[in-house]
């Protein structure tokens, strides 16, 4: 029988992280496009009864507000950014799981890249769930440093002992 390979569990949680984010950002860019082809007050309106949520709620009034506001060209920039960043977020996760060193790289590079956006954004307005995301962010930015700068010392310690 064939030996299997030892899997990561903080690779395997980090792709999850970054699966879930990138399922999550998929769904609203199906949501923002939607926006595009229909009259933004009627589909919230819809949604809203879907949801039996109130038309009169703080929330949802503020959202139709919100969107009433976005031109259509803005709407298409939010739509495509949405599902590249998302197309990101699933490719790193996916990578992550099937344990190629590639998505090692490249999940690091893209994590760190965003913290000091994250950072900034935490000084424009502190909550909850911004300070999660970054806590949850940097730990995974600094757990694929660790594991890199311990694949880099591997590899010079077999380069110099077949030396």
């Amino acid at each position: 029988m064939g030996k299997r390979a030892h899997r990561d569990i903080g690779f395997v949680l980090i792709a999850i992280f970054k699966l879930v984010k990138g399922g999550l950002l998929f769904l609203v860019g199906l949501g923002a496009l939607s926006l595009l082809r229909e009259n933004e007050a009627a589909l919230i309106n819809r949604w809203a009864h879907v949801l039996q949520l109130q038309m009169q709620n703080h929330w949802i009034q503020n959202l139709v507000i919100k969107l009433g506001m976005v031109d259509k060209r803005e709407l298409g920039l939010i739509v495509g950014t949405t599902f590249f960043y998302s197309a990101l977020l699933l490719t790193e996760g996916t990578g992550l799981l099937l344990g190629k060193v590639w998505a090692e790289y490249l999940t690091f590079i893209i994590t760190a890249s965003f913290i000091p956006i994250e950072v900034y954004e935490l000084t424009k307005r502190m909550t909850a769930p911004r300070v999660i995301i970054l806590a949850l962010n940097a730990a995974a930015a600094a757990y694929l440093a660790l594991r890199l700068q311990q694949r880099v010392k591997a590899r010079r310690r077999r380069g110099l002992a077949s030396a």
